[in-house]
C-alpha cells in the first residue's frame, strides 16, 4: 500500500477511536445527554473503504455510524457537536448521534432505522446512474439489517438495474444482544448476494489489507457498470450495543480475546514490518489524532443550545 493512502488509513482510524473514546467519557460525566452506540474495535473497515472514496461519492450509514461519518470528511467539531446537542452541530442538534449527514462530503446520512439507509444509497447509486457520472454509492449495514425485508429488496433491484452500489456489511457478531448465530440462516452474510446474482464475499474487518482488497475490486467493478457487489466484514464491537448495555449476553473473555485482534495495532505493526512508516512517524499521528478530538470537545462544549424558537425550521421545505 502506497504510503500516503495507509497513513491516512491510520489517521483516520485514531481520529474515530479518539472520537468515540472522548464520546464515552462525556457520557459518563453528563455532558453528553442520550446514549450513543459506538464503533470502537470496527474502524478498519470505515477509514479503508472510504480512503476510495471522493467527496462525490455516496455513503449512507447506520445507527452506529460516527466512525462512517468521519472516514466520510466530517468535521470533529460539529460531529461532537450534534452528539451533545448543539446548535453548531451537522443538525444543528436536533439530529443527535444517529442523524448525522454531510451532503458536501457525500454523506446521504446516518440512519436509527435497522437497514433504514439501504435503499437510500440504491438511490443515489439510480441517481448516479441517470447522470452517467462514475460516482459510487456505499452503505454501510450490521449483520441485523440483511435480515431486513428493505435488504433484500434493495440488493435485488440494485442488481436487476446493475446500479453501482456497494453493500457493506459490518458483521460484528451481534444484533443488539442477539448473535449473529441465533439470528441470521448463514453462516456468512457474503452468501446472500447469491440469492439476487449479486458477487458476495467475506473478509476479515479487523484488517486493512485484506478490506482494501475487497473495497477495489467491489469499485471497479461498479464503475464498469457491472453493477454491485456484497462484501461482509466481520469484526466486533468491544463496546456494549449503547452506553450504558450492560453486555450480560457475552463474556469478559470473548471481548478481551477480540481487544487481541485490534486493527489499529495490526495496522501499525504492518506499516513498521514493512518500513512504510516509523515509530515516530505513527506515534505522532496518534498524539495529533487525540488533540483534534480534545479541539472538536471544547467547540462542542462552548457551543451554545439550539433556539427553541426554530424547533420548526428544518422540518418543510418548499421544494
Amino acid at each position: 500500500m502506497e504510503k500516503e493512502r495507509a497513513l491516512w488509513i491510520y489517521k483516520t482510524m485514531n481520529e474515530i477511536r479518539k472520537f468515540e473514546e472522548k464520546a464515552v467519557e462525556l457520557f459518563e460525566s453528563d455532558a453528553l445527554r442520550g446514549s450513543v452506540h459506538l464503533c470502537i474495535g470496527q474502524e478498519a473497515i470505515a477509514a479503508t473503504v472510504c480512503s476510495h472514496l471522493r467527496d462525490t461519492d455516496y455513503i449512507t450509514s447506520t445507527h452506529r455510524g460516527h466512525g462512517h461519518c468521519i472516514a466520510k470528511g466530517a468535521d470533529l467539531g460539529k460531529a461532537m457537536a450534534e452528539l451533545m446537542g448543539k446548535a453548531t452541530g451537522y443538525c444543528k442538534g436536533k439530529g443527535g448521534s444517529m442523524h448525522i449527514a454531510d451532503l458536501s462530503k457525500g454523506n446521504l446520512g446516518a440512519n436509527a432505522i435497522v437497514a433504514g439507509g439501504v435503499p437510500i444509497a440504491v438511490g443515489g447509486a439510480l441517481a448516479a446512474d441517470f447522470k452517467g457520472t462514475d460516482q459510487v454509492a456505499v452503505t454501510f449495514f450490521g449483520d441485523g439489517a440483511s435480515n431486513q425485508g428493505v435488504f433484500y429488496e434493495s440488493l435485488n433491484l440494485a442488481s436487476v438495474w446493475k446500479l453501482p452500489v456497494i453493500f457493506v456489511c459490518e458483521n460484528n457478531g451481534y444484533g443488539i444482544s442477539v448473535p449473529a448465530s441465533q439470528s441470521c440462516s448463514v453462516k456468512d452474510i457474503g452468501i446472500r448476494g447469491g440469492s439476487c446474482s449479486v458477487p458476495g464475499v467475506t473478509a476479515d474487518g479487523n484488517d486493512v489489507l485484506a478490506v482494501d482488497e475487497k473495497i477495489q475490486e467491489a469499485i471497479a467493478r461498479a464503475k464498469a457498470g457491472e453493477g454491485p457487489t456484497l462484501l461482509e466484514f466481520k469484526t466486533y464491537r468491544w463496546m456494549g450495543h449503547w452506553t450504558g448495555d450492560p453486555q450480560v449476553y457475552r463474556t469478559r473473555e470473548e471481548v478481551e480475546e477480540w481487544k487481541k485482534k485490534c486493527p489499529i495495532k495490526r495496522f501499525k505493526k504492518y506499516m513498521m514490518d514493512e518500513k512504510i512508516a516509523s515509530q515516530e512517524e505513527l506515534e505522532a499521528i496518534e498524539k495529533q489524532a487525540q488533540e483534534d478530538v480534545e479541539t472538536a470537545t471544547e467547540f462542542a462544549l462552548n457551543s451554545p443550545e439550539p433556539d427553541p424558537a426554530k424547533v420548526m425550521e428544518d422540518v418543510f421545505t418548499e421544494y
